[in-house]
């Protein structure tokens, strides 16, 4: 317990008589190493949990379709995955903003896959997620920040949350 509690952390235990003892362990956040790989859109460095990626590729210019209804569309394998222009969601200017110029990563979250278009792929790292703090709170689409080995700080990136602004953005589009 003691050394836990050390790691700012807390732990729970459960115990039921003739059944047994759970133990749950909680750390902060600020503990956590994950997997990842480093992508460039523009300036900026991002990181993509490598659990969420799927494949990484150039599609071919004939392989992006703008679907009527649907947005821009990338076909992978024989199927139209959505295109996440990832430029524009963080108001960042891009180096390539054709597909066809730029890199694909397909992400998946929830059953559901997309395709993150991003300028370049620096590499894979293991990261400490450190939270944004109070000031900046919690931003959708982002589930941290990490200090690269280099010094410059990568945003790290919740899939799930920039699917949820994907749509919330194609909601306000199509009445």
């Amino acid at each position: 317990r003691g050394a836990v509690e050390k790691l700012r952390g807390k732990i729970e235990i459960d115990s039921t008589q003739g059944k047994g003892t759970s133990f749950a362990a909680s750390f902060p956040l600020t503990l956590a190493i994950i997997g990842g790989m480093i992508v460039r859109v523009g300036p900026e460095l991002y990181i993509l949990p490598t659990t969420a990626i799927r494949q990484v590729l150039r599609p071919a210019k004939e392989s992006y379709n703008n679907v009527i209804g649907k947005g821009e569309m990338i076909n992978v394998m024989g199927k139209l995955l959505p295109l996440v222009r990832l430029y524009s969601l963080f108001g960042v200017p891009p180096l390539h903003e054709n597909p066809w110029d730029a890199i694909i990563v397909v992400v998946e979250a929830e059953q559901s896959s997309r395709c993150l278009l991003v300028d370049e792929i620096i590499g894979k790292t293991e990261v400490v997620i450190k939270s944004l703090g109070e000031g900046v709170g919690k931003v959708k689409g982002v589930s941290g920040g990490a200090i690269l080995g280099d010094g410059r700080i990568g945003l790290i990136l919740d899939t799930e949350g920039l699917f949820e602004i994907m749509e919330q953005k194609n909601i306000q589009r199509c009445p």
